[in-house]
């Protein structure tokens, strides 16, 4: 029995967005799409324990979402073009490329991130739609309630079948106006994977990340002299290639000083350096770099030292000033003060982040930062504090797990 439930899960991680992105195609309708698609895991909880996984788990849930979207059609007895639409389902011949590359999920993804909705609409409704994520996962993402969360997707479905947005890919001369919104959609689906919320959740979701990876390298191939698109794949691969040594055997999340660099995955890390050469070379023949470029290049110089030690801090602390400049976020300037603490020492740094405190106040990082830099400077209790804080924000397990081990070592090297 737990070896089907377990089966379902991978499955549901696997097939969701492809489910959903098949039956949106067919049906034109996201409602109908994540509902059957829903109804058809749901039968799967219920069959599958007796009647065994079957042979091909997603065409086996693509058939029975379909069934399910055809009856919810009858029932509702809605137009006679959507009995039209039902009839799709029987018809074998293969759809009509609407765009410029012809992939259901991605078709999804450039319906999900339309201008006509908002940037925040766009991103909730994919980590939805595409992603699987729950309301309550994607509200933690956002740092939003759910109930708030819950609308804010509701209401972006609505507004697609108000305005009749079309599922279709963009034409070749839409894409790159369209490009910015997809690539932040792609950037925060791997993170949901690299440090995945919520606390019966996997700590890091490979699924996630691998798909946020293979809809970018389709893009890439779409768009092959596109900086920002470069930049983004780079930046997914270099931090990819850590994933096995970023959770210890315990569950505890592993920091990039004591992570085993032997256990990285050299494939690709090349091809994340290579692709961080490029953009130089360009930027060298007069392109200025975007903000994925530049986080690429960050993450090249951490994977090019054989030791943390090793670690061009310098070189690091150069591109955080130039992202600065694109995104004077406050995320932006936190990470800026990790590198600075290593520069300059943990005083200046901390001066620095704890002008960050009313922005960032909710933000687990911004207290588990601050409570190694306190720890650093031997200040005990106030460290102590800040873990706890940090303890109390996460989201993710591993991370969690780290926390309280560090909170806990320092209450036994220095007792209250």
């Amino acid at each position: 029995m737990s070896d089907t439930h377990e089966a379902i899960t991978r499955v549901h991680r696997e097939e969701w967005a492809r489910v959903v992105a098949g039956l949106a195609r067919k049906f034109g309708d996201l409602d109908i799409a994540e509902e059957a698609a829903a109804e058809a895991f749901a039968t799967a909880v219920e069959r599958w324990p007796d009647d065994g996984v079957p042979p091909n788990p997603g065409a086996w849930l693509t058939t029975t979402a379909s069934r399910k979207a055809i009856d919810r059609i009858r029932r509702e007895s809605k137009r006679d073009d959507k009995h039209k639409e039902a009839r799709m389902v029987h018809d074998d011949t293969p759809p009509e490329p609407f765009g410029a590359i012809d992939d259901d999920r991605l078709r999804l993804i450039f319906t999900c991130c339309h201008p006509a909705l908002a940037t925040e609409a766009r991103v909730a409704l994919t980590l939805r739609m595409v992603g699987g994520l729950t309301v309550p996962e994607i509200a933690r993402t956002f740092l939003v309630a759910e109930p708030a969360m819950g609308q804010r997707i509701t209401r972006a479905k609505a507004k697609i079948k108000a305005a009749r947005i079309p599922y279709r890919m963009p034409s070749a001369e839409d894409l790159p106006a369209r490009l910015s919104g997809v690539l932040a959609v792609l950037y925060l689906v791997f993170n949901e994977g690299y440090l995945a919320t919520g606390p019966d959740t996997d700590p890091v979701r490979h699924d996630l990340t691998t798909e946020a990876i293979r809809l970018t390298r389709l893009i890439r191939a779409l768009l092959p002299q596109d900086g920002e698109v470069a930049g983004l794949l780079a930046l997914m691969l270099l931090t990819e290639a850590r994933r096995t040594s970023r959770v210890s055997s315990t569950g505890e999340l592993v920091p990039l000083a004591e992570q085993d660099r032997g256990a990285w995955d050299t494939a690709l890390i090349a091809e994340g350096h290579r692709l961080v050469r490029e953009r130089l070379a360009a930027a060298a023949a007069g392109t200025a770099p975007g903000r994925y470029q530049i986080l690429a290049a960050i993450n090249a110089v951490h994977t090019s030292a054989r030791d943390i030690r090793d670690t061009d801090w310098s070189q690091v602390l150069a591109l955080y000033d130039q992202l600065v400049r694109l995104d004077p976020s406050p995320i932006v300037a936190l990470n800026r003060a990790i590198a600075l603490a290593e520069l300059d020492g943990p005083q200046v740094a901390l001066a620095t982040i704890d002008r960050l405190a009313d922005k960032l106040d909710g933000y687990h990082a911004y207290h588990a930062t601050r409570a190694d830099l306190l720890r650093r400077l031997g200040q005990s209790d106030q460290a102590r504090a800040a873990y706890d804080k940090a303890i109390d924000l996460a989201g993710n397990t591993a991370e969690t797990a780290a926390l309280t081990r560090r909170r806990n070592q320092l209450q036994r090297d220095c007792p209250p």
